[in-house]
């Protein structure tokens, strides 16, 4: 019988307890990307599975809504591509992420059409806007938003949604990867657990993006919708 790997231990592998903020600082890393002229909003997976207090997958995201909401408000205003995701899992996808699935099972229940995979009313689409249904957690991968992106033309990645630590991280890499300049604004982002949400903000603003209050970004992006400032 093979035998499940034995979880390892508490500890910290003598690392420096010094604050990962001031070991990224020191080293020069979270230089500044800077936003683009093209900005693309990616809504990734404020579905009922993780804004439902009822649902095991659930992440605290009734804030985080309210600031998505604001922040599609400006990019509908200036037209800017909008785009939203949602995890599903028909029987063909089920047999793909097997084993992403049995790190969390309860995700079994994000059956295409249920309730659990429609996005919450409070950033609910608008017609014409797309929903991207995804088997894992990077927005890009296995997708065509890739192909959405290089249609609109654009340069920058806004990524909000949850979790801040699996679906929202993924995608923000991914973003990197693919020749993006990378957002997040933490108002907009939630996750279930503070520890895994916090040290995930600091990981992308010092590796792969700009983690910028949502005050801050709705700045820019008025500057470059020529609301706000000297036109870019």
């Amino acid at each position: 019988m093979r035998r499940s790997p034995a979880r390892p231990k508490p500890g910290r592998s003598g690392m420096s307890e010094r604050s990962t903020q001031s070991v990224y600082e020191e080293r020069g890393f979270g230089k500044r990307q800077g936003i683009g002229v093209s900005p693309a909003l990616i809504v990734v997976d404020f579905i009922h599975g993780f804004t439902d207090p009822d649902s095991p997958l659930h992440c605290d995201c009734d804030e985080a809504l309210a600031a998505t909401a604001t922040l599609l408000e400006v990019f509908r205003g200036s037209g800017a591509p909008v785009v939203f995701t949602t995890v599903e899992f028909d029987e063909a996808g089920r047999d793909a992420a097997r084993l992403f699935i049995a790190k969390t099972p309860a995700m079994e229940a994000l059956t295409p059409g249920s309730h659990w995979t429609r996005i919450d009313a409070r950033v609910a689409p608008r017609e014409g806007e797309p929903v991207v249904p995804k088997l894992f957690p990077s927005a890009f991968f296995g997708t065509p938003l890739p192909s959405l992106l290089a249609a609109d033309g654009c340069d920058t990645v806004i990524v909000a949604g949850a979790s801040t630590s699996g679906c929202v991280r993924a995608t923000a890499v991914d973003a990197l990867q693919h020749g993006y300049r990378v957002m997040v604004a933490p108002e907009t982002v939630a996750d279930r657990a503070a520890g895994a949400h916090e040290a995930t903000l600091t990981d992308i603003d010092g590796k792969y993006g700009d983690v910028v209050a949502l005050e801050e970004m709705l700045g820019l992006l008025a500057e470059l919708s020529g609301d706000a400032g000297p036109e870019s």
